[in-house]
């Protein structure tokens, strides 16, 4: 990776953006030594400029952003890093420093609990009872679901029909990690229809 660090002065700025809902999170600065050692550690760490040293995001609330990509930008004066965030990322308690998290981001942080959850079961929880009544279950519930919908939508009931439809989605998401898939793959076959 070829990155100027003599154009700012030693520092890059640097776009962080969640690998998951591609929601960008935050932006910070390196010198080469914080991205030597972000490269090394496979874990964000900037330049601060305003404690003048290194500052491994998360070194004090433990939100570490693990790192999954990273990419220069076609001047060689920026860097993309895509993470997956330990928690919250921006110093306010937000998902991002740039507000809250919008719908989408928020069906890839959900997508993600359902298939924690599913990893590491939790006595009691809807969601395991869902996986544990299997996959013709899970199926049913998500065709009662789309009938609710359905019926919702013929109503002028906003806040029924939203959460009606808040629940197809939810258990939508079940399915899919029930069948090993994931909501990007989905987006993928919507990306290949849209290019023919």
């Amino acid at each position: 990776m070829n990155i100027d660090f003599e154009k700012g002065n030693g520092l890059v700025p640097v776009i962080i953006q969640d690998d998951r809902s591609q929601k960008v999170l935050m932006l910070g600065y390196m010198n080469r030594e914080a991205f030597e050692k972000t490269q090394r550690e496979k874990r964000v760490t900037f330049f601060s400029r305003s404690k003048n040293r290194l500052w491994t995001k998360g070194e004090t609330s433990g939100n570490f952003m693990d790192v999954r990509s990273m990419e220069v930008d076609c001047d060689g004066d920026t860097l993309l890093i895509r993470v997956k965030p330990g928690g919250p990322v921006c110093h306010n308690g937000t998902d991002t420093c740039f507000g809250n998290t919008d719908a989408v981001g928020f069906t890839g942080v959900l997508e993600e609990k359902i298939s924690e959850r599913k990893q590491s079961p939790v006595k009691g929880s809807y969601t395991n009872s869902l996986f544990d009544s299997g996959i013709n279950k899970i199926a049913q519930k998500v065709g009662e679901e789309a009938v609710e919908l359905i019926i919702e939508a013929k109503d002028e009931n906003r806040e029924l029909f939203l959460n009606e439809a808040a629940d197809l989605i939810y258990h939508f998401l079940i399915l899919l990690r029930a069948k090993r898939v994931s909501l990007q793959d989905v987006e993928e076959v919507l990306r290949q229809r849209n290019e023919k």
